[in-house]
């Protein structure tokens, strides 16, 4: 297979896109924990509920940070790749862009688990309304169609 400079390029607006959705993710995390740490401080009476709220943030915030680093990776991985193209060693950027291809995959994965994650987080926010009922997805979708 044949490899231009304009491959890995194309990566690079994938690439600059899930970096802004990761960093927006880390932003609204850390006003969370900011606004539940007070809570906590401020002798609020349910604390287990804010402590696995916190345990479960710590977690996501390590979860990004390694998000963020595979897709700094991914980027300078791209980056290498157009070196290697242009000065010719096609057989070196093969590899580096399928390095690339991986931690981006990497990256995905990583935000996958995040996003599971983040509905834990908020069923625990929720955990003391018990008289809610928890339909599953089909359940929801027939009593949808049964009202139109």
């Amino acid at each position: 297979m044949d490899i231009s400079i304009n491959t890995p390029a194309l990566l690079f607006p994938a690439i600059s896109l899930i970096m802004l959705a990761y960093t927006n993710r880390f932003l609204a995390l850390s006003n969370r924990v900011r606004s539940l740490h007070d809570k906590y401080d401020a002798g609020n009476a349910q604390k287990h509920i804010i402590h696995g709220q916190i345990k479960n943030l710590r977690y996501r915030l390590k979860l990004i940070k390694n998000m963020q680093a595979l897709g700094v990776v991914t980027f300078l991985s791209c980056i290498l790749c157009m070196y290697f193209i242009y000065a010719q060693w096609l057989r070196m950027a093969h590899w580096v862009f399928a390095f690339s291809l991986i931690t981006f995959a990497a990256s995905l994965a990583l935000s996958l688990l995040e996003i599971q994650l983040s509905t834990k987080a908020l069923e625990i926010e929720l955990s003391d309304m018990d008289d809610l009922e928890d339909p599953s997805v089909i359940e929801y979708l027939k009593k949808k169609f049964e009202r139109d």
